[in-house]
């Protein structure tokens, strides 16, 4: 049974008045605990800390949920960290509660046994019929309001396919349906920009970095259909697989990379 803890009592539930489940209003994290505990740990706060600025959320990382955070770590080696953070609980309405007492859920989960696979062989996509809304207020913020990659993940995967690839109403590449993007042309690496939409990552930056100090130039743009014929390697990123590659979109296939390996040895992200 999944343990959960809402504002750091076990198995605790969830007021049906909670603005999280009224109104998606809120934020989330997910996060891999490695053998050291909660990886990229301070990383991981600080983007739920902007996300809840940007949303005028007045909320911080206490140090009783930090400590739940580093005790459920130790305790759980190789497990899957999911923090919620809502605007808490709120009357009929849209307008927000003042002053607002933020709910905090805390959830243990399993890291899904295929990630090891998609990690050692590749993974596969086609492009999904769902676009995603273009809105610049929400974009790169992992937020709760996640219908379009619920519908998303509705849809049966062909046989075959591992993943879908996600475009947004313009039909720029955005991301997959869990994990940023990466194209790589010789020495320059391109991502989609995510100013209209998508979620940045904390894997992303995480590996931006990396790209970086190995020497690639780095390049966040909009990024069109184009690039699926102009890339030479694509890999996908989220913080649970880490670095996975893609092998194929659609009817174009792409060799490995060679140096995805080495930089998930680097970055600790080996399942």
């Amino acid at each position: 049974m999944t343990q959960v803890w809402v504002n750091g009592q076990a198995m605790a539930s969830v007021s049906p008045f909670d603005r999280g489940l009224a109104y998606g209003d809120g934020l989330f994290a997910t996060m891999r605990v490695g053998p050291e505990g909660i990886a990229f740990f301070d990383a991981h706060m600080q983007r739920l800390q902007q996300g809840a600025a940007r949303l005028g959320l007045d909320w911080h990382l206490s140090p009783e949920l930090a400590a739940l955070l580093h005790r459920l770590g130790a305790a759980h080696p190789h497990q899957c960290i999911k923090l919620v953070i809502t605007r808490g609980v709120g009357g009929r309405g849209y307008a927000p509660p003042t002053p607002c007492h933020p709910t905090e859920i805390v959830s243990l989960h399993p890291i899904p046994e295929h990630y090891a696979d998609w990690q050692r062989q590749g993974i596969r996509l086609c492009t999904s019929g769902v676009r995603l809304g273009r809105q610049p207020l929400l974009a790169g913020i992992k937020h709760l309001n996640r219908l379009e990659q619920v519908l998303i993940r509705s849809a049966v995967l062909p046989d075959g396919i591992d993943d879908w690839l996600v475009k947004d109403s313009h039909r720029l590449l955005i991301s997959s349906s869990m994990g940023n993007l990466f194209f790589v042309r010789e020495n320059q690496v391109f991502t989609p920009a995510l100013t209209a939409c998508g979620v940045a990552g904390v894997m992303r930056a995480q590996v931006i970095m990396a790209l970086a100090d190995l020497g690639f130039n780095v390049i966040v743009a909009d990024l069109n259909e184009d690039f699926l014929h102009y890339a030479s390697h694509v890999f996908v990123t989220n913080s649970l697989f880490g670095i996975v590659d893609v092998l194929a979109i659609d009817r174009v296939n792409y060799p490995r990379a060679q140096f995805t390996a080495s930089l998930r040895q680097t970055l600790a992200l080996i399942l």
